[in-house]
């Protein structure tokens, strides 16, 4: 019998009161909804809101480039063209999942994978979501219609083959994780279409979206608890390790940190005093991983993680304090004079 016979079988008979599937009570309880309703969960819309950090970011490099009610508008009108497009990316990865997501102690219970979906209704949906999405962003700016395209397309890589990245290791991760610096596009564009935002902005937001999606893979890896019923999963498991998805985690959050470390220090020398506490929320997300059954794994969970919201906030508070206080002396920071013995 083969290695992937042998999971499977154990996947099967693994007692569901111990080990790596430990459940909460009810959760086992099937449900029964087998009409078009279970179609729309699929579509996930919580990610949509990665965009508004685009639009605050674009406004302080230039506060007066848009009015509210241009903005009002504008961010409304995308807000439902990325909601649009990010729905239909959910809907074709949680029906092309489903016979992978039965070996998940949490997905097998979505309604795709327990209840048996019309093919046509799904790819009606994906369709009509995709074109939904994309002429709502047509008419207005083609800079975001062109991100919308993306942020579509990168759906296709990610999920459909032959392309399907997510089953490559690491690749999986840095293509899904490309969404956060489209989403990043969107909101800028949201503001203006003047200028492109920075390099360093993008690719420090794009390498945070690859830290949250590693140490999601983590904690994933670790609540699944067993290597071969982990690969049945996730094509991408059957080559990471536990040690390998935790040192790909610090990689992209020290690439991301010094991105960001970047740009802030161009736009406000105050903002470096900022970095620590960035690290912080870093250092706070990995211990929010190592939990059971971790928010890290589903971010609409997030929100109830108290602490960490607490802690966004204060960050939040800090970096607007820091745009207002003058501290002169941090100015030691950028100047390219060293400084006398006497």
């Amino acid at each position: 019998m083969s290695a992937e016979k042998q999971a499977k079988m154990k996947f099967l008979f693994h007692r569901k009161d111990g080990g790596c599937f430990r459940e909460r009570d009810g959760q086992n309880e099937k449900r029964k909804r087998k009409n078009i309703s279970s179609h729309y969960a699929s579509g996930s819309l919580d990610q949509a809101v990665f965009y508004f950090p685009g639009s605050g970011v674009r406004s302080l490099y230039d506060p007066g480039s848009t009015g509210a009610v241009s903005f009002a508008v504008h961010s409304s009108w995308f807000f439902l063209s990325t909601c649009l497009i990010a729905s239909a990316n959910y809907v074709i990865n949680e029906w092309l999942d489903r016979d992978f997501d039965r070996f998940h102690p949490v997905k097998k219970h979505r309604s795709v994978v327990e209840n048996s979906a019309d093919p046509k209704i799904v790819y009606s949906l994906y369709a009509a979501l995709t074109v939904a999405g994309l002429l709502l962003a047509l008419p207005v700016e083609r800079y975001l219609f062109w991100m919308e395209l993306w942020l579509w397309i990168m759906g296709i890589l990610y999920n459909v083959k032959p392309f399907r990245t997510k089953d490559i290791p690491f690749v999986d991760v840095l293509t899904e994780s490309v969404n956060n610096a489209i989403r990043l596009l969107i909101g800028w564009f949201v503001i203006t279409n003047d200028f492109f935002p920075p390099v360093s902005l993008v690719l420090g937001y794009w390498f945070a979206g690859a830290f949250l999606m590693a140490d999601k893979r983590f904690s994933e890896y670790r609540m699944i608890g067993d290597p071969q019923v982990a690969g049945l999963y996730r094509k991408s498991f059957r080559m990471y390790t536990e040690k390998s998805l935790l040192l790909s985690s610090f990689f992209y959050a020290m690439c991301s940190t010094l991105f960001l470390g970047i740009v802030l220090s161009k736009y406000n020398v105050n903002l470096i005093l900022l970095m620590p506490f960035l690290i912080g929320l870093f250092c706070y997300y990995f211990w929010i991983s190592y939990k059971e059954d971790s928010a890290a794994q589903r971010p609409e969970k997030l929100f109830h993680e108290k602490g960490l919201m607490i802690y966004v906030l204060l960050l939040i508070i800090l970096f607007l304090v820091l745009l207002h206080v003058r501290m002169p002396f941090l100015s030691v920071f950028t100047s390219k004079d060293l400084v006398p013995v006497r």
